[in-house]
Order: structure tokens, then sequence, then C-alpha cells
């Protein structure tokens, strides 16, 4: 064996050593927000337990995680402010001061910015800068924010407001308005791609409506409502008062196949196929008040937290078919799923 090939092969055992080292530490997680503690619990898919808690946010709410895994940013409604973690210790590092009452929040897809939704009036998206950790700007909407995402493309923001009673489109970007919708208050919202990434359809939960609407992102407007069916006896139906939102929670499936869509009053959860948007048979009886809705990445398994019996329903995406529960902590609702990139068994 002459020195050039001992040299490549070196090389290449080498680089294989490093890829099977950072698979290794790549650890998918299940963040489960508690919106009545200061505890966030995190499940692990593989064997559907509690592996790491995360203390001191008190009245969590939104969550999202960095592209690499090194943190993890939670709002407090308690406190107004920002609380980044340590993606490997667990720990609080910084509360970063909002300019009012958070909800949800989202991560640019670059992982440099925060946006968090500023429910106080008159309404607002706060923007953190991940590099100094200081909110860098504000952008004006509409009414107070409940929900802000980042559309899977990066390209754009969707903020919904309640009080508002509007969706805006805000571009990345520039972080300035472009386009409204609706005229009722907006809830939990997924979205939908094309083959390229870019953003598809939106489908929509709204104020006092028992399901969802679609949105065709391009052409800017709606095209359809879809109500969720009345299949339950009427003496088993829960009558709330759900805060107007009888369905407050839905997810696209990442390989793009499926719309899982919760149901408060049924205590259900049905799902779509897609594009064509047809139910489908088997609907999961999840035992109690659902909220959010996240997936492993291989879309394999569901994870739709149970407002009024603090757990996590775990179902099985193929099979339609709850594996297990997961007790968390009180009235856990957000939830969303990352990629920790650490050796330790969080």
């Amino acid at each position: 064996m002459t020195v050039a090939v001992r040299v490549v092969l070196g090389s290449l055992s080498i680089l294989l050593l490093l890829a099977c080292s950072n698979l290794a530490e790549a650890q998918v997680r299940i963040v489960q927000t508690n919106s009545r503690g200061d505890n966030i619990h995190l499940i692990d898919p593989s064997t559907n337990t509690i592996v790491g808690e995360i203390k001191g946010v008190p009245i969590n709410h939104g969550a999202a995680g960095s592209p690499d895994g090194s943190r993890l940013y939670f709002s407090s409604e308690a406190e107004q402010t920002l609380h980044v973690v340590d993606g490997k210790t667990l720990h609080v590092t910084k509360k970063i001061p909002l300019t009012g009452r958070p909800n949800n929040i989202s991560i640019s897809k670059d992982g440099r910015r925060v946006y968090v939704g500023i429910v106080s009036a008159p309404g607002t998206v706060d923007v953190i800068d991940t590099t100094t950790l200081e909110r860098v700007k504000s952008i004006p909407t509409k009414g107070g924010i409940h929900n802000v995402y980042v559309t899977p493309d990066g390209q754009h923001l969707v903020a919904g407001s309640i009080a508002g009673r509007l969706m805006t489109v805000i571009d990345q970007k520039t972080e300035e308005p472009v386009w409204t919708l609706f005229q009722e208050g907006v809830r939990p919202i997924a979205f939908e791609t094309n083959a390229d990434g870019s953003t598809k359809r939106l489908f929509v939960q709204l104020s006092n409506f028992h399901g969802f609407a679609v949105v065709d992102f391009a052409n800017r407007k709606e095209v359809s409502r879809i109500e969720l069916p009345n299949d339950i006896p009427a003496e088993k139906v829960d009558k709330g008062p759900f805060n107007a939102s009888p369905s407050h929670g839905l997810g696209v499936s990442p390989d793009g196949k499926t719309l899982w869509v919760t149901s408060r009053p049924n205590a259900r959860v049905y799902t779509y196929s897609l594009p064509d948007l047809k139910l489908l048979p088997g609907a999961v009886d999840l035992g109690g008040r659902p909220d959010w809705v996240t997936f492993t990445p291989d879309s394999k398994l569901v994870y739709i937290a149970t407002e009024n019996t603090d757990s996590v329903v775990v179902i099985d995406v193929a099979r339609r078919q709850e594996i297990t529960r997961v007790k968390v902590g009180s009235a856990p609702k957000r939830n969303i799923t990352v990629t920790m990139r650490q050796n330790s068994s969080q």
C-alpha cells in the first residue's frame, strides 16, 4: 500500500468517525411547555419518557429551538421576558425584556432572529438578535399577536391576532408587513409547501369555528373552510368553555402527507390526507381537551398535548392509534420538536 493510499484511507476514516459522532450527538426531543407552571419537559421519542426538565420560566407560552441545537427560547407571560436556555445544561442563561406580555414565538431559519408575538395592546412582533441577545426592533401590528410563525422556507413571518381579527404576513428580510387576511380571531396555523419548499397553503384555525380555513398563499386569499365532524353522541360532547377556540391545535406531518387537526368538544384528533384534504378514517380519542400538535422528523409519531389531563398523547401516525401517554406538568399546551446536539441523556 502506497503512502498516498494510506493518507486517503486515513482521512476517510476520520471523516467517517466524525460523521458517526455527529449522528450520535443528534438527539430529537419533544419540548412540552406547561402553561400553568414554571417548568418545561423534554421527551425522548425513542423511549417516550421525560429525560429533561427546564425550570424557572413562569407561565411559559411559546417555545423555539436554534437550528444547531445549542439553545432553546421560551416566552414568559408572567415576567414579560424571553428566556434563553442552554441546550446542554438546560439552565436559563439570560432573560430578555420584551415590550409587553408575550404569547407564541418563532425563530428564523438561520437562527439569527427570534420573533416574539406581543399580545398586549396595541400589538407588535418583538425582534430579538440571537448574537447580542437583545431586542433590536418591534414590528407594529393591528391587534395583539397570539401566534407568530416563520414559514418553512424562511421567507415570511405569519402573525395571527385574536383581538385584531387579522392575520398579517411579514417579509422576513425587510421585517415589514406585506399583506393581511381575515376578519376573525386567528388561532394556530399550519403550513403546506410546494415541491421547491415555498409556501403553498395555510391551514388556519379561527375563533368560534370548529375546524379550519384553507388559504392559498400565492394568491393571498381564503379558498375554503372545513368543519370538523360531529361524530360523537351529544351527551359526550364537551360543552366547554373553550375561550372561543373549539379547535386549537393542528399540524402538517414533515413528509407532507397528512394534516392533523384537534377538536376540544370531541376530545379527538382528525386526520386529513394531503393535498386532497380527504378525511381519513380512525379519529383518535384523546381523553381530554387537546391543544398543540408536533411530530418526530421521520413523521412516524405525533404528540398532542391535552391540557386538562396534564399529559401528552403519543400516536402512531401510520396506524392512527395511541401508543402511550406521558405525564407532564400543569396544563400543557404548546409543543415543538427540536434536535439537541450534545452527548448527554437529557
